[in-house]
């Protein structure tokens, strides 16, 4: 594709909720791509010098910003509207935090933490801290469509037009399709990721700054009533090429299984590869997957947490 093909959004045009009675700030035709100049989560109120108190001073009216909105000529309720991932360029730096209050385990982490990470797209790794080094996979933690629902909506839980989904697949690639609300999709973009695990467990990814290239075309003949998404042959599976180990957690209750995945991983974290409770609990936020094993033999549930050895110095890869 041609640099003239690409319709280039604002810098500047970026909303801070859903709203469909935003003006949009650009107007394409169905096909064509544009590249967005994506802030990341915090807004530039977290940079590469950055220490802990910035976390604390942290405006949560100013987080998740998202580029748009974007008008598709020919988008009506009811279609839907075809997102190809096209490119993700990012920053050379990324930021990961616990968030007082926010997270899986918010209860027993109340204190601030952040660790900024060195980002090599080029290399296509993250340098997260001595001796831990993630692949890189970028993806949009959000993206989505203006609700049909009249008012200023949260950006932060996602919903059935998409928004903040966190779905660490959504690489260059893979067609991301979204039920269209109002007339024009009113599509955005934000909260890149360099980096991500399954789950985001302790709120934050890899958050970094991106410049993002999509193609926008609507589909009417397709009608869906939640996000769906097309991976190529072998996509997941590239997202799995290490040696693992697995905690699982076991509970009648489906999320307190997951948190109990999620304790173990810190655990063992800690015992195998010497992190301290904060960086262990990161480190199962920004590389390791859950995932549900069982659902159906009541009266428990099972919820199991991937961590990738590869990750570590020295560590085993899938071959």
């Amino acid at each position: 594709m041609q640099a003239a093909s690409i319709h280039e959004l604002r810098s500047d045009a970026f909303e801070y909720a859903w709203d469909n009675s935003v003006e949009p700030a650009l107007e394409i035709e169905s096909g064509e791509s544009v590249l967005l100049h994506v802030r990341d989560a915090s807004d530039e109120q977290i940079g590469p010098d950055s220490g802990v108190e910035d976390v604390l001073r942290l405006d949560f009216g100013h987080v998740n910003p998202v580029s748009g909105p974007v008008y598709v000529k020919g988008a009506a309720p009811g279609d839907a509207l075809a997102v190809e991932l096209l490119e993700f360029r990012p920053q050379e730096w990324g930021w990961t935090a616990i968030i007082p209050g926010f997270g899986l385990l918010a209860d027993e982490y109340p204190d601030p933490w952040l660790r900024i990470s060195r980002v090599d797209a080029t290399g296509s790794r993250v340098r997260f801290a001595d001796g831990v080094t993630l692949p890189y996979r970028p993806f949009p933690g959000t993206l989505g469509v203006a609700p049909a629902e009249p008012g200023a909506h949260s950006i932060v839980p996602p919903s059935r037009f998409g928004g903040n989904m966190d779905t660490k697949y959504l690489n260059p690639g893979v067609t991301l399709y979204l039920p269209v609300g109002v007339d024009g999709a009113l599509f955005s973009l934000g909260d890149t990721h360099a980096a991500q695990g399954d789950g985001e467990v302790c709120g934050t990814a890899i958050e970094t700054a991106m410049d993002v290239v999509v193609r926008l075309t609507v589909r009417k003949d397709l009608r869906i009533e939640a996000p769906q998404f097309d991976l190529p042959a072998g996509h997941a599976a590239a997202h799995a090429q290490s040696a693992h180990h697995v905690c699982t957690g076991v509970s009648p209750d489906l999320m307190e299984a997951a948190r109990d995945a999620v304790r173990a991983t810190v655990a063992w974290l800690g015992d195998a590869h010497g992190l301290d409770r904060e960086e262990a609990y990161a480190v199962a936020s920004v590389a390791c997957d859950l995932r549900i094993h069982e659902v159906v033999d009541v009266p428990n549930w099972v919820v199991g947490c991937f961590i990738p050895e590869s990750i570590f110095e020295g560590g085993r890869d899938g071959n």
